[in-house]
């Protein structure tokens, strides 16, 4: 078996996780020039955003596991190849078509992440494993950070084809770079068994789940459609709940899942989540809003960005010395710490926001926050969860997430535009409201926090 110092394996893993984290939120600034440079609606340019989200969803759970079961390198290839391909074709769409096709390639990468995770804690030394997750969790917070912050510059000056350009080069290098340098992941008989029914089962739910809360503001959230899908999310994640249960080889061990440290853990995530997408979708549309609103300061997508930029710089730093300081300051402590920051930073947003520099501080704080909250998060469910449930718990940590994201965006959307002015703008009251709305949410957080185990624990490590 060849072997590779932790440095190399970790500059391969952040490559990966770098480039499908910049896709996550390079293209949200620009959906306007994707809407005119494509000939299409603004309702059907949205589903480059839905097609995404949606793959993900399925796939990172799925994938995960199956890095699991057949070897965490294969997977890891197959998904930065996915990403690579996803991406090629993206730029070169002739339509729209073709690019809601590419974006759905590119959200199987989501699986890059769980898989991350698990080969940091199958590879890396036990005292470096905190270190090397926050190191790769501040990459993840870090590439959203930059996808918001660098959307505007390279489409300005390099056309929005370089938005896929530039991942895909990324993608292009690590792929071979993993397959030649990271190790073979080891697997027993046991882990190389589960049931696809219940794969399947889990895609339908997270679709039908998604795609009504996505789709909620725009098709009505009374309307048959969005009812429909929501009841049969509800039947389908009951009948996979069953079926988990009672299957010798779970595709997701609910045993797993009840544990303390995992559900309390994938709670705060679910309300991260919900803060750390609306903050994404609808910080830098207030920041672009025309000053004559009452409210904005008419910033391009550029200036919007680089006001942005603090929130980059603190989401770093705060995720690489959270695995440093784990030792002295608990994961758990530090999720704390995390949410209490967002809590200020949307405090903050609702009472003030009237010069750029305060909106900059939020940001800042915000990003503080995300950070170490991302670090601590991956810490604590790679570190409660036994070794051959380490891409499936983080998947579904990352997915719960996502949910979060999802129903946080689509109500602050709501609330936000529920009452605009003559001119189709947003009232202010309408981000204020949401921003006191996420405050609340983060106090949430803050309070889950408490029932988090306070307990530095090693896993089990049987399959």
């Amino acid at each position: 078996m060849r072997t590779t110092s932790p440095r190399a394996t970790f500059l391969v893993l952040a490559a990966g996780s770098g480039a499908f984290a910049m896709l996550q939120s390079l293209v949200t600034p620009v959906l306007p020039t994707i809407q005119a440079e494509l000939n299409t609606s603004q309702s059907t340019v949205t589903w480059v955003m839905t097609a995404n989200l949606l793959s993900a969803a399925v796939f990172t759970p799925i994938l995960g596991r199956v890095g699991d079961a057949f070897g965490k390198r294969r997977a890891l290839v197959a998904v930065l190849v996915a990403l690579a391909a996803g991406c090629l074709l993206a730029a070169l769409a002739p339509n729209i078509g073709v690019l809601l096709a590419a974006r759905a390639v590119q959200g199987a990468a989501g699986a890059v992440f769980p898989l991350s995770y698990g080969i940091i804690r199958d590879r890396f030394p036990a005292e470096r494993v905190a270190v090397g997750v926050g190191g790769i969790s501040a990459v993840i917070a870090a590439g959203g950070g930059v996808g918001i912050v660098l959307a505007g510059p390279i489409v300005e000056t390099l056309g929005y084809a370089w938005l896929f350009w530039i991942p895909m080069i990324i993608a292009g290098l690590a792929a071979p770079a993993a397959y030649l340098l990271l190790p073979s992941s080891s697997t027993t008989s046991r882990a190389a068994h589960f049931s696809w029914s219940a794969a399947l089962l889990l895609s339908a739910w997270l679709v039908g789940l998604l795609l009504a809360v996505s789709k909620g503001p725009e098709w009505g959230w009374t309307s048959p459609a969005v009812l429909g899908l929501l009841i049969a999310a509800a039947a389908i994640l009951a009948a996979w709940i069953i079926a988990e249960l009672r299957s010798a080889h779970p595709l997701i061990d609910m045993r797993m899942m009840r544990l303390t440290a995992v559900w309390t853990t994938n709670l705060v995530a679910l309300l991260f989540g919900a803060g750390q997408f609306a903050l994404f979708a609808f910080l830098p549309q207030f920041v672009q809003t025309p000053a004559g609103a009452g409210y904005g300061f008419g910033s391009t997508v550029t200036e919007a960005g680089l006001l942005l930029l603090p929130m980059l710089v603190t989401m770093f730093v705060a995720g690489v010395v959270s695995g440093p300081i784990e030792p002295v300051v608990s994961s758990r402590l530090q999720l704390a710490a995390g949410s209490a920051l967002s809590l200020a930073a949307f405090a903050a947003l609702a009472l003030t926001h009237s010069a750029q520099w305060q909106i900059a501080t939020a940001a800042a704080l915000f990003g503080a926050g995300l950070g170490l909250a991302l670090s601590s998060m991956s810490n604590l469910i790679v570190t409660s969860v036994p070794a051959g449930q380490t891409g499936a718990a983080s998947g579904m940590n990352a997915n719960v997430r996502t949910i979060g994201g999802a129903i946080g965006t689509a109500i602050v959307g709501s609330i936000v535009t529920a009452a605009p002015q003559p001119t189709g703008l947003p009232r202010e009251s309408g981000y204020t409201s949401a921003f006191l709305l996420l405050a609340a949410i983060s106090t949430a957080a803050v309070a889950t926090t408490l029932l988090v185990p306070s307990g530095r624990r090693t896993a089990p490590t049987h399959r």
